[in-house]
């Protein structure tokens, strides 16, 4: 996949884990499109790791998606405790 795949992708899995876990985010859009990139890339390794799957066969494939979306969740997560701790 390519960058602007990967910016998609990050842009709505990180959209999607704000809205699945409810609470005030410190940051906006472009947090938002990191959160969700690294949450892909955090999924991607998980999935392969535990399970022994390859989330990372294509852009429509659901794989991609679940892990990008469930790396993103945990990513948002520990970036709440973080941001929290300083504010």
């Amino acid at each position: 996949m390519g960058i602007i795949a990967w910016i998609v992708i990050g842009l709505i899995a990180g959209a999607i884990a704000k809205a699945l876990t409810p609470g005030k985010d410190p940051g906006g859009c472009l947090i938002t499109i990191v959160i969700g990139i690294v949450g892909g890339l955090l999924g991607g390794w998980l999935g392969q790791a535990i399970f022994g799957v390859d989330a990372m066969k294509g852009f429509f494939h659901l794989s991609t998606w679940i892990t990008a979306v469930v790396g993103s969740v945990i990513v948002l997560f520990l970036y709440r405790l973080v941001a929290g701790r300083r504010g």
